[in-house]
């Protein structure tokens, strides 16, 4: 069980994998600070966590969002020592149509944005000298994936992110790791057809899509004391799909 003292930021905690990495820390006893990019959307999320945790606005691309949820949290908890950088977005195209904007915008939300919230959480992280932080990537960083030039490209960067960031605060008890989820039933799954959906089965040896909560049981681990010894790597949740 971890310290109850301790709060978990997640972003993009709405839904999917989110959702489901916000519910397993809280039941894990953090207090667990779920994003939303709107104010509805993060009062749906205070409700989902009740007593355990709060929801919140943050709107990656923006800079002063990011410092506006810091100030939020330092208002109503402990500076993060956990982090999962959950949130990120899709706008698929093949190259050749792909538009500048539907390229910029899957990169400054995916990569920016976890390198504005990752910077301003870790001044709290080196002062308590020690910290959690988990990236969400995608096996496809590893496979490529027609259509996804941008978001296979931000994926990827996140994991050179990771090993990076991970070296430089390693002597203060800091932890930094990438999850790589493979076929995981979410709402953008969902949108596949059934033809899809089948040809994409085929390449995983388990014979299943996995669920949110495979996910957030890596992430768990992770963040957990257990998990001290583990830093830089990534870690592939996708039912033998790639092997890495």
């Amino acid at each position: 069980m971890a310290d109850s003292k301790k709060t978990a930021l997640v972003t993009g905690a709405s839904r999917g994998i989110g959702a489901a990495i916000a519910q397993r820390l809280a039941a894990d006893g953090f207090h667990v600070v779920g994003t939303a990019t709107s104010a509805a959307v993060a009062a749906q999320i205070s409700d989902a966590l009740g007593d355990s945790g709060s929801g919140a606005v943050l709107v990656l691309q923006d800079a002063d969002s990011v410092q506006s949820l810091l100030q939020h949290v330092s208002e109503q908890t402990e500076a993060p020592q956990v982090l999962i950088n959950n949130a990120g977005i899709t706008r698929d195209n093949l190259l050749l149509r792909m538009s500048e904007e539907e390229w910029t915008e899957v990169v400054d939300t995916n990569l920016h944005g976890l390198f504005r919230v990752t910077k301003a959480v870790l001044r709290g992280m080196l002062k308590a000298r020690w910290g959690r932080i988990v990236n969400v990537g995608s096996v496809v960083a590893r496979m490529g994936n027609p259509g996804q030039s941008n978001y296979v490209a931000s994926k990827a960067a996140i994991e050179g992110f990771t090993r990076s960031l991970a070296m430089e605060v390693a002597s203060r008890n800091i932890t930094v790791n990438t999850i790589a989820p493979g076929f995981i039933g979410t709402d953008m799954t969902a949108e596949l057809t059934e033809e899809q959906q089948a040809l994409m089965l085929e390449r995983i040896p388990l014979g299943r899509m996995g669920d949110p909560e495979d996910v957030a049981a890596a992430v768990a681990y992770l963040v957990s004391d257990e998990a001290g010894y583990v830093t830089a790597q990534t870690l592939h949740v996708n039912g033998g799909m790639y092997a890495a």
